[in-house]
């Protein structure tokens, strides 16, 4: 793994090189440390399956930094309009159907056709999105059954011994504990379904 401080300049232009190439990276987010990749390669979407030894019909959510970004990918809807305008960006993850003409790779794409996506609010995710100018997987980055880290001395301590790895981390050091995203459905008549009640409380 190489660990790349926050502290220091970051050097976004070659991390999205390494985004492009098919490496994976650890990120922090508006929730916890993430674990990521370009979301249209499909060698890195497996790999990102492999090292958190996650099933492999369970489907990684994305986070963009604009929703035109993600208007390649899914159907516009007058719901969708609306989630962002009031709420994004920010820590609300959306289900909907994807467009047939989606690069995205399978395990992004779910079996049913649905994507999970939001806008990211977070500085250092939302510049990694602009630079390799695409969505990127934003599963959080701990192996399955382990609890979602907030600390990199807990993300780095969880892969020491694996024998698959990130590529890179970027180490912000210990991440405020915020609630995990608020997940919704949207419906084909539009209509909204709250799968997970998370850090935004949709219907105050």
């Amino acid at each position: 793994m190489k660990i790349v401080r926050q502290d220091n300049t970051i050097d976004m232009p070659g991390i999205a090189e390494a985004l492009h190439s098919g490496q994976t990276l650890v990120y922090p987010t508006e929730t916890c440390y993430g674990l990521g990749c370009d979301a249209t390669n499909q060698v890195s979407v497996n790999r990102i399956f492999d090292i958190k030894k996650r099933q492999r019909d369970k489907p990684l959510l994305v986070v963009a930094h604009d929703l035109s970004v993600m208007l390649e990918h899914v159907f516009d809807s007058r719901t969708l309009f609306e989630i962002e305008e009031k709420y994004w960006p920010g820590p609300l993850t959306v289900v909907t159907k994807a467009r047939p003409d989606s690069s995205l790779a399978k395990g992004v794409m779910a079996e049913d056709g649905t994507v999970a996506f939001r806008i990211t609010e977070h500085p250092i995710a939302k510049a990694l999105c602009k630079a390799i100018d695409g969505p990127i997987v934003s599963t959080s980055a701990n192996i399955a059954a382990h609890e979602s880290p907030y600390d990199i001395k807990d993300v780095l301590a969880m892969f020491e011994h694996e024998a698959i790895q990130p590529d890179i981390v970027i180490n912000a050091g210990r991440l405020p504990h915020e609630s995990p995203s608020t997940i919704v459905r949207i419906h084909e008549d539009g209509t909204l379904e709250v799968l997970r009640e998370g850090e935004i409380m949709l219907f105050e």
